[in-house]
């Protein structure tokens, strides 16, 4: 059975940091782009970042870059977001997913994580 399961959400303040794991099981992660989305109430779910299967190569959105950090560990299966200086716009539901390259758009990824909610108050 394909899982993916999203961890480390949480409530904090502005300008504080948090770090999101992801575990993958019941697939071959490895050889997956291991993403990052996110959907805040009313609005459509949007590109985090990205990290290729071999850890090489990543993309972040804009608004993400010197902020956010995505990284993985192939032999845990697991992937994980550090997010640091958050800020109240960046709450959100903060999902994970996997895909065959990298993209920056929701609809190439095959699995997908139920999501864990980000809440930064000023």
């Amino acid at each position: 059975q394909v899982q993916l399961v999203e961890s480390g959400g949480g409530s904090v303040q502005d300008g504080g940091s948090l770090r999101l794991s992801c575990a993958a099981s019941g697939f071959t992660a490895s050889t997956s782009a291991m993403g990052w989305f996110r959907q805040a109430p009313g609005k459509e779910r949007e590109f985090v970042t990205v990290i290729s299967a071999s850890g090489r190569m990543t993309s972040y959105a804009d608004s993400m870059k010197g902020r956010f950090t995505i990284s993985r560990d192939n032999a845990k299966n697991t992937v994980y977001l550090q997010m640091n200086s958050l800020k109240p716009e960046d709450t959100a539901v903060y999902y994970c997913a996997a895909g065959p390259f990298i993209s920056t758009r929701a609809d190439d990824y095959y699995y997908w994580g139920q999501g864990t909610q980000v809440t930064v108050s000023s």
